[in-house]
């Protein structure tokens, strides 16, 4: 079994495809556009198979914008980057762009080499080797 793909709703769909392609290597699939409901969405392919689905349409109430506390549902996706010294970078690389970055590259209690970004939504991305 796995995963087939992981879906997120967002109000600024362009902006996250541009964060997820331009950032991780993702590749867009054609924009999906149902008028009659007022949904968008995209698909982005990864290199190792995975799929993240970007869905937007204004029937979705927000969240509460706080990135500081955990709440119930997803609480991160962990993206590998392949190493050290690409977690290293990309943190920087992330920051330097204006993100924000939660926690700074390090080895974890659980043995990973890790940093805590957000997304342009303020979704939590761990980057991992």
């Amino acid at each position: 079994m796995r995963i087939e793909h992981v879906a997120m709703w967002t109000q600024n769909i362009e902006i996250m495809k541009t964060f997820y392609t331009d950032y991780f290597g993702g590749i867009a699939g054609d924009k999906y556009i149902n008028p009659r409901k007022s949904f968008e969405s995209y698909f982005i392919r990864f290199d190792s198979g995975a799929r993240l689905e970007l869905m937007q349409t204004p029937a979705v109430l927000l969240a509460s914008g706080d990135t500081n506390n955990q709440y119930m549902g997803l609480a991160h996706i962990a993206i590998s980057v392949g190493s050290i010294e690409k977690v290293n970078s990309l943190t920087d690389e992330l920051m330097k762009a204006g993100y924000t970055v939660i926690s700074e590259p390090r080895y974890t209690g659980d043995g990973y080499y890790e940093s805590c970004v957000l997304d342009p939504d303020g979704n939590r991305l761990e980057l991992t080797v």
